[in-house]
C-alpha cells in the first residue's frame, strides 16, 4: 500500500517539475506544446477515492498553472477530465471497466490510445478555450487544440510503454 502511494507522489512531483522545467520551454511553430502532466490524472487507479482523485486533479492543475502564471486554466481542465474520466474509461474499455479490473498500463494498445485520445482531446480543448477565451478565435483553439493534443498522446503512449511493466 505504502509503495503504491509512494509510486503515486513520485508521479505527481516528476510530472509536475518536468512539464514546467522543460516542456513549457518547447513550443514548436508557436502554437505545438506537450502537456504530459494529465499522465497522471490517466493513468492514476480506478478503484480508489473519487473526491481525492479530483482534489488531487485540482492540486497537479494548479501547480501547473503557479509555474506557468496561467491564472487557474490548467486546474480547471484537469478537474474536468477527472471528473468526466469514468465516462471515457467506460467508453474505452467496455465491459473490463465495469467489473472494476482494468489496467491500463497491461490493456490494448488500442484501448489505450482511444482513453488517452479522448481524454487528451477534451483537456486541450477546454484549456486553450479558457486561455484564449475569445469566440472568434475558434479557429486558432482548434489549430492548439489538434496539434498539442496529437503531440501530447505520442509522447503519453511512448512514456507509457518504456516505463509500463511487463504482465507476469
Amino acid at each position: 500500500m505504502s509503495n503504491t502511494i509512494t509510486l503515486h507522489i513520485a508521479r505527481f512531483i516528476v510530472l509536475v517539475l518536468v512539464q514546467a522545467l522543460v516542456l513549457n520551454n518547447i513550443n514548436f511553430l508557436g502554437y505545438i506544446n506537450p502537456y504530459i502532466y494529465i499522465l497522471f490524472i490517466l493513468l492514476y487507479p480506478i478503484n480508489n477515492n473519487r473526491m481525492l482523485f479530483i482534489f488531487l486533479s485540482f492540486l497537479l492543475g494548479i501547480s501547473v498553472d503557479l509555474f506557468l502564471d496561467s491564472g487557474g486554466v490548467h486546474a480547471g481542465a484537469s478537474v474536468f477530465i477527472a471528473y468526466v474520466r469514468p465516462v471515457f474509461l467506460k467508453f474505452s474499455f467496455g465491459a473490463t471497466y465495469d467489473h472494476q479490473t482494468v489496467k491500463i498500463n497491461t490493456s490494448d494498445i488500442g484501448q489505450r490510445l482511444t482513453y488517452f485520445s479522448l481524454i487528451t482531446v477534451v483537456h486541450h480543448l477546454l484549456l486553450f478555450s479558457l486561455e484564449v477565451f475569445n469566440t472568434s478565435k475558434v479557429l486558432l483553439i482548434l489549430k492548439k487544440t489538434l496539434f498539442s493534443s496529437i503531440f501530447t498522446i505520442i509522447l503519453c503512449v511512448l512514456i507509457t510503454l518504456i516505463f509500463s511493466r511487463k504482465p507476469k
